[in-house]
C-alpha cells in the first residue's frame, strides 16, 4: 500500500470580530484613563479652593478689618461726665461782688480711625500676633449741659450801676470750660478711655479673624504709649510689606 503524505491542516484565521473587540476595550480603558486623570485634576482644584475659603490668608481678613475701621472715620469707646465749679469777683467803685457757676459737661473721647495706615498694622505669623498702632486720643467737647448750670451770688448794687453781673458770667463759663477739659485730660479717665479704645479695637480686628478659623492675639497700642523692653515692633511685618510681596 503505498504511503499519502498527511498534511496538517492549517489553524483557521481569528474572526474578525475578536480583533474589533480588543481595539474597543483599549480605546474604552484609555478614556477611562482620562476621565480618572479630570476627574483627580477637578478633586485638586476642589481641595484648593475648599482650603483657601477653610484657612483664608490673614493678612487678606486684616487689609478688609482694617478698610472697615477706617470708613467708620472715627471710635468713640468711652465718654465721661465732669462738673466744674468756678467763682469770679468784680470790684469796680469801692464796690465788689461774686457770682459761683456749677456746671455740668460731656467729654467723649475718640481715636480718628482715618488715620489709621497698613503701616500701623503688623502681622507676626511665627506667632499670630497682630500688632496695631493707633492714632492719640482727641477730645470731643466738653457738651455743656445748659439746663443743669447752677449760679450762686448776688450781683449787690455793683451789677446795677455797671455790667459786672455780664463780666463775671462770662469769666465763669471760660472757668468752667477750662476746668471741664482738664479734669477730662486727667491720668485717670484718660487710661479708661485708652482701655476701652483698646478692647474696642482689638475685638473688631479679632473677631472676623477668629470667625474664618484663624487662631489669633491683638494687640493695640497708642503711639504715644510706653513699649515694654520684651515687645518689638519690628520683630512683626507691616501689612504693607506683607501685601506688597504677594502682589
Amino acid at each position: 500500500m503505498a504511503d499519502r503524505d498527511v498534511t496538517e491542516p492549517e489553524a483557521p484565521a481569528p474572526p474578525a470580530a475578536t480583533s474589533a473587540t480588543g481595539s474597543f476595550l483599549g480605546k474604552a480603558a484609555g478614556i477611562i484613563i482620562l476621565l480618572a486623570l479630570a476627574v483627580l485634576v477637578v478633586l485638586w482644584g476642589v481641595q484648593r479652593y475648599v482650603e483657601r475659603r477653610l484657612s483664608p490668608d490673614p493678612t487678606t481678613v486684616v487689609s478688609a478689618s482694617l478698610q472697615g475701621l477706617r470708613e467708620q472715620n472715627r471710635l468713640s469707646a468711652f465718654a465721661a461726665r465732669f462738673v466744674a465749679v468756678s467763682t469770679s469777683r468784680q470790684s469796680q467803685l469801692g464796690l465788689s461782688t461774686e457770682k459761683t457757676l456749677i456746671m455740668p459737661g460731656l467729654v467723649r473721647y475718640e481715636v480718628d480711625l482715618g488715620k489709621l495706615t497698613q503701616d500701623d498694622v503688623a502681622w507676626n505669623g511665627d506667632t499670630h500676633v497682630l500688632s496695631v498702632r493707633l492714632p492719640p486720643i482727641e477730645l470731643d467737647g466738653p457738651q455743656v449741659d445748659l439746663t443743669a448750670i447752677r449760679e450762686y451770688g448776688s450781683g449787690g448794687i455793683l451789677s446795677h450801676v455797671t455790667d459786672a453781673n455780664t463780666r463775671l458770667d462770662a469769666a465763669n463759663r471760660r472757668a468752667g470750660q477750662a476746668e471741664l477739659v482738664r479734669q477730662a485730660r486727667d491720668g485717670t479717665p484718660m487710661k479708661l478711655a485708652k482701655d476701652a479704645t483698646r478692647r474696642a479695637v482689638e475685638s473688631s480686628f479679632a473677631m472676623p479673624l477668629r470667625a474664618a478659623g484663624i487662631d489669633v492675639t491683638v494687640k493695640a497700642r497708642f503711639a504715644d504709649d510706653p513699649v515694654a523692653s520684651n515687645e518689638r515692633w519690628d520683630a512683626s511685618r507691616a501689612l504693607s510689606q506683607v501685601l506688597g510681596n504677594a502682589q
